[in-house]
């Protein structure tokens, strides 16, 4: 056997071990792929069946009130996006009943009637004037963290739950209008409420 010939062999040896090592590396890499696929899915219907349990635990919230047909003239109008509403004070307990949980772009309208929460490709919902506690700047929210002060946060009563809703304007610095806004009008509710209660009682005097 000449020398030629040991050396031909032997490359064609070395060829076939470097083939069967990329066939191996090839297997080995499809072989995490799919592992790492599977449990992506996993984690995802895990979180699916977690937010199903959730809303039931929630489902005796009840159903959420609609605009009423003339709200009146708009006080402030605002573009941006909800991120999400949670049990008010407790800004890691989200709120997924009835479509809450569902982050989205959303258009806020403020009237004497209340805020109306618009949410293209997400289920509108209205928050009576009497319903409205408080307004202010915080910095979380559920699932949304940002800068101090970055989230404009409306606390509602719903049924006999208190709960915090959160929203981020697209232009950040009118929000602290709203909040002062909103608190206003909050105050104007309970002195209004406070003088008819006034009044009645003097005509209820009176009449005696």
């Amino acid at each position: 056997m000449t020398a030629t010939h040991v050396l031909a062999t032997h490359l064609t040896h070395l060829a076939a071990e470097e083939k069967s090592a990329e066939v191996t590396d090839w297997a080995a890499r499809i072989g995490w792929v799919v592992g790492l696929l599977l449990f992506i899915a996993l984690v995802y219907w895990l979180m699916r069946e977690g937010w199903k349990w959730r809303g039931t635990l929630q489902s005796d919230l009840p159903e959420l009130p609609s605009a009423p047909s003339d709200p009146g003239p708009a006080t402030l109008e605002l573009t941006g996006r909800y991120h999400g509403s949670t049990t008010a004070g407790q800004w890691l307990d989200r709120i997924v009943a009835h479509g809450l949980g569902t982050r989205s772009r959303v258009e806020l309208t403020l009237t004497d009637a209340g805020l109306d929460v618009v949410r293209p490709g997400a289920r509108d919902f209205f928050i009576p004037k009497e319903a409205l506690r408080e307004a202010r700047l915080d910095k979380g929210i559920a699932g949304k963290v940002l800068a101090e002060g970055g989230l404009l946060i409306v606390t509602w009563a719903h049924g006999d739950k208190l709960l915090d809703s959160g929203f981020r304007s697209d232009h950040a610095a009118e929000q602290a209008e709203w909040v002062t806004t909103v608190n206003n009008m909050i105050d104007s509710t309970k002195t209004d409420g406070a003088d008819a209660g006034v009044d009645s009682t003097t005509q209820t005097e009176g009449a005696r």
